[in-house]
């Protein structure tokens, strides 16, 4: 019995020590682009959200080859988002699998297969230059 209460002490360590590391949206951005490469997603682009909207910190946008290709990144990626502390991620689209909207808090993802990414065009109205708001 005590093998086990020290093992789950270990591992209820190690998760808090990755949550901590993992606090800032530049760390997450991290592991997201991370792992979408390590799944193969194709053309991964980041975008800064800083200035332009107060929904988060970053706004990845990522293609799979086909709808069996984005459910299985997206699927991979909640996993690999909740194994590293950052809880568990609410999606939409994950039915269909053309274009899976995934919330991690600081960092959104968009995982789209390559047509339904190209007709939408996210990164260019997100990329575009905003001008700054001034105080009324």
């Amino acid at each position: 019995m005590m093998a086990n209460q020290s093992a789950t002490s270990v591992t209820t360590t190690r998760k808090r020590r990755t949550k901590s590391t993992l606090k800032t949206p530049e760390n997450q951005l991290k592991l997201i682009v991370d792992s979408l490469e390590n799944l193969k997603a194709e053309d991964i682009v980041s975008i800064p959200l800083a200035g332009k909207s107060s929904i988060a910190d970053y706004m990845v946008v990522a293609s799979g080859r086909s709808n069996r290709h984005v459910s299985a990144v997206c699927e991979r990626l909640i996993s690999d988002m909740k194994d590293a502390g950052l809880g568990k991620a609410r999606t939409e689209g994950m039915n269909q699998c053309d274009w899976v909207l995934i919330d991690g808090g600081d960092v959104i993802v968009h995982v789209f297969r390559p047509e339904v990414r190209d007709f939408y065009n996210l990164e260019k109205m997100w990329s575009a230059t905003i001008p700054p708001q001034t105080a009324a």
